[in-house]
């Protein structure tokens, strides 16, 4: 199937939802281009499935309005909308076989001569073999096509994936997340799809919404919110970041460089990379993704390049990964500085009880306003949040 469903964009325009006292999703405006992968990642109760349940219909929004194209769909009911969803559950019927669980929604609008329209979309789904077998006989990732190929027989203009790959092993998560950017580029309609999960959506996705607290986060395109976090959140949840508490000494103006120290390290960054305005004398929080640092033993230091951010400190723990090792390091600047090594050559001197030295490329490091929480979008703080909801 090559043809392309004519659509339009997405417009959330002031949406928010309200449960008696308690905000679900605050005022918001968000634009989904025609075409576009898009992806709503949060942790639970973050707001990102009340949001999509706002475009199909299934939520009435407390304010504001949906939009799809030059439509108004506020108000319709969801089997008026251009739109279709895939569930976790898939929700197929089990009495039927393959063939005749994608024919539904076109026998369900009258449509008698579908054999065509059905095969296009196994065939697209690569499930044409399997026609006339029974949900149970397939397996999960094979039964989460079948739910796709129902949706999209139907030539929505936006098709919503609510968490479909929870369900799915590790392997097959992965394998699918490649099989679902396949369809939608094919196909060249809009998906829209809710996760938790980081790596799902930096896979799939063209632009990726982080939602918290019912609010986006930040939005851009994957190596965008991972490479350049504007909040102590994003830099967080997206990935692992290692956060210090920095003083800024000096700040070189735009373009520049700016100048801090941390427990007497001296480190530099990019003006660029600060998503507050760093000032001489305040605070900054510095941050860098494990994989962006090298370690070398103590006694090695003289082998580090000039101009390196440098830190000193002692390894703790490490952990053989397969593709990496992850050290941590205990150091003035951070009691748990996160290094990942590459499993190129392993060095047998790296090991818990081993003085070193950390460092890594200046342009590497991101700025972050002090004012925030350095814990913000990690399993502790998410964990905790979860024992509140829970108790409440």
């Amino acid at each position: 199937m090559t043809d392309k469903t004519e659509g339009g964009d997405v417009r959330l325009a002031g949406i928010s939802k309200h449960y008696g006292t308690f905000t679900a999703v605050h005022p918001l405006d968000l634009t989904i281009p025609q075409g576009s992968f898009f992806a709503l990642l949060g942790a639970s109760g973050c707001g990102k499935t009340t949001t999509l349940r706002m475009i199909a219909g299934l939520e009435e929004p407390s304010t504001g309005t949906v939009g799809l194209g030059d439509r108004d769909v506020t108000h319709l009911p969801p089997y008026k909308r251009p739109v279709n969803t895939v569930f976790q559950s898939y929700a197929l019927f089990p009495h039927m076989d393959i063939y005749e669980n994608v024919a539904f929604g076109l026998r369900r609008r009258g449509i008698t001569s579908v054999k065509k329209q059905v095969d296009e979309m196994l065939e697209l789904v690569q499930l044409g073999q399997f026609a006339r077998r029974k949900p149970h006989q397939l397996s999960g990732g094979q039964q989460q096509r079948v739910a796709v190929a129902r949706a999209l027989i139907n030539h929505p203009q936006v098709l919503l994936l609510d968490e479909p790959l929870g369900a799915l092993d590790l392997k097959l998560r992965r394998q699918m997340q490649l099989e679902l950017k396949r369809i939608q580029t094919e196909v060249g309609i809009t998906f829209v799809h809710v996760t938790h999960d980081q790596e799902e959506a930096m896979t799939m996705a063209d632009t990726v919404a982080v939602m918290n607290a019912g609010r986006v986060e930040q939005l851009g395109a994957p190596a965008e919110l991972y490479e350049n976090p504007r909040t102590t959140f994003v830099a967080n949840f997206l990935g692992t970041s290692n956060l210090i508490q920095a003083s800024v000494e000096s700040v070189g103006g735009a373009g520049g460089d700016v100048d801090v120290s941390a427990s007497g390290a001296k480190l530099r960054l990019p003006v660029a990379r600060c998503s507050t305005t760093p000032r001489a004398g305040g605070q900054l929080l510095v941050g860098v993704r494990p994989e962006k640092i090298s370690v070398v033993p103590a006694d090695e230091e003289h082998t580090i390049g000039a101009g390196r951010n440098k830190v000193t400190g002692r390894i703790v723990d490490s952990s053989f990964i397969g593709v990496s090792t992850q050290y941590v390091v205990d150091s003035a600047v951070c009691p748990e500085l996160e290094v990942y090594v590459q499993n190129i050559e392993r060095d047998g001197r790296l090991v818990p009880g081993a003085e070193v030295v950390l460092h890594w490329n200046p342009e590497h490091t991101f700025g972050l306003d002090a004012a925030q929480s350095m814990l913000a979008g990690t399993t502790a703080v998410a964990g905790a949040e979860q024992l509140v909801e829970e108790s409440a």
